[in-house]
């Protein structure tokens, strides 16, 4: 592992920084040395190589020669001797320098063995190796715990510099944004998402150093809603900012859906209501005494009053369905027996209004769940299609099995139907398609979506297919139960 000096602390950074020039500056005292010992040799050899040419006694001269000679030999001895062990002491200086969290293999040896002043910084700087390699350890290892973490956020993390050019993506912002990691070096904002709200308010930050959140919906993230939080990286003018991205999207569906349940329940709820109230008062002002319309006014009472029996006991339903509180023990339940009980419930109602209800092929079958609610399931879709259906006009219920191990319920009518466009809504709660018809006849508007959450329960699936004017067929697939369960 290799750090340079930035790494480290302040105090050891001021505490490193001069080696490497001392250690420049005693290479260049043992060369002094070496060129103070060979000069005054030459000049002596100069010298008497002069006088040798004047002399008498040449012999002597010649003596005196030898041992100038003999001289600067142990002179340059010297020096080179003196150099090498001060490069021997001074290389693992330059050594550690350049690692300081992992001295070299013979670093206290020739380094540390003087009581000298290497040998005594040679000592400080191995005891403080030990802690420089402990404090790139620590930091590696905090590095490498930041990634992870920020790798695995299910939230978007965004950094950016003080010129809006990128510096971290993680992953679920990158799958967002629909870029590739790692990015290329100082990618631009700009470059990986293009909505203005965002990159404005990122901007905002790194400008006014102050932090900022807002709620976005991207369109660079398939349109999207997330809560945008902003931060400054630090105080420093030049750093960027750090956004955090939360996807709020399932959130807002959710809380629209509970508006829209709330202005649904209370709506549904004033019809019946007002109706109650308003002939109450009338009996109450004087209409008790006329024989030819109290009837009338309690039967109108009556019926609402039903109705809103009926809505509360929707709504209890499926609220045990949507919070699953409803667990009872899936039991084994022959899908005949289910659509005769439901027939028999409905014919009434079907004589009532002249539809007339057959059973087509029933072969016989079984389906896992709840057989209280797998029949009310099928009394709601048989009672829909006698009560949306003409004089005259007829329902068919038919089950078989099919490939995969699966159970098909088929309830099919010739009444009103359901144009195209209402389709893809009818097993929302409250959903009408006629909502003035729905209310003649008694509808909740919840009853299909009880129908739904009953099939999903029990991991099946419904579907229906209509033509305005010529009726509907609603199917109902379910997995076959070969055993008891359980």
């Amino acid at each position: 592992m290799q750090r340079s000096l930035a790494s480290l602390s302040k105090a050891d950074r001021l505490f490193l920084q001069p080696v490497s020039a001392n250690m420049k500056r005693a290479r260049s005292i043992s060369q002094l040395f070496f060129w103070c010992a060979l000069l005054p040799s030459l000049a002596t050899l100069l010298f008497l190589g002069i006088e040798l040419r004047g002399a008498a006694h040449g012999r002597l001269l010649l003596g005196l020669l030898g041992g100038a000679v003999i001289t600067l030999l142990g002179a340059l001895a010297a020096a080179a001797l003196g150099r090498r062990n001060l490069a021997l002491r001074i290389n693992p200086l330059r050594e550690l320098a350049k690692s300081p969290e992992q001295p070299p293999k013979n670093f206290s040896r020739p380094a540390g063995a003087a009581d000298d002043e290497l040998g005594a910084l040679a000592r400080v700087l191995l005891a403080r190796s030990g802690e420089w390699r402990q404090l790139l350890e620590r930091l590696q290892s905090e590095s490498a715990r930041s990634d992870a973490i920020l790798k695995s956020m299910a939230e978007g993390v965004l950094t950016v510099d003080h010129n809006l050019r990128v510096i971290f993506c993680n992953d679920s912002l990158a799958r967002l944004l629909g870029v590739q990691i790692p990015l290329p070096p100082r990618t631009a904002l700009l470059d990986i998402e293009r909505d203005p709200a965002l990159t404005e308010l990122i901007a905002q930050t790194v400008a006014s150093r102050s932090p900022s959140k807002q709620t976005l919906q991207l369109a660079s993230a398939d349109a999207r809603v997330f809560e945008v939080s902003v931060n400054p990286l630090d105080e420093s003018p030049q750093s960027g900012a750090i956004a955090i991205l939360h996807d709020v999207t399932d959130l807002e569906r959710l809380e629209r859906v509970r508006k829209d349940f709330v202005a649904n329940v209370s709506h549904e709820l004033r019809t019946p209501l007002t109706a109650i109230r308003g002939y109450a008062e009338t009996l109450l002002d004087g209409a008790i005494d006329d024989a030819n319309n109290r009837r009338k006014f309690l039967e109108v009472i009556l019926a609402h009053s039903i109705r809103l029996n009926n809505i509360a006991s929707d709504l209890l339903v499926l609220s045990e369905l949507e919070s699953g509180r409803d667990q009872a023990e899936p039991e084994r339940i022959s899908v005949r027996a289910a659509i005769e009980g439901a027939v028999r419930a409905v014919e009434p109602e079907a004589h009532v209004r002249k539809v007339a209800i057959t059973t087509g092929a029933l072969e016989e079958s079984f389906v896992c769940g709840a057989r209280t609610r797998l029949e009310q399931a099928l009394i709601n879709l048989i009672d829909n299609a006698v009560k949306f259906n003409r004089p005259g006009g007829s329902v068919t219920v038919s089950a078989g099995r099919t490939d995969g191990n699966r159970v098909t319920i088929s309830i099919s009518d010739d009444g009103v139907g359901i144009p195209s466009e209402d389709l893809s809504r009818i097993f929302e709660r409250f959903y009408r398609v006629n909502k003035a018809r729905s209310r003649d006849v008694g509808g909740t508007g919840l009853g299909l979506s009880i129908v739904k959450h009953v099939v999903e329960r029990m991991n099946g699936a419904i579907g229906v297919e209509s033509q305005l004017g010529k009726g509907a067929v609603f199917t109902i697939s379910l997995p076959e139960c070969t055993s008891s369960p359980g």
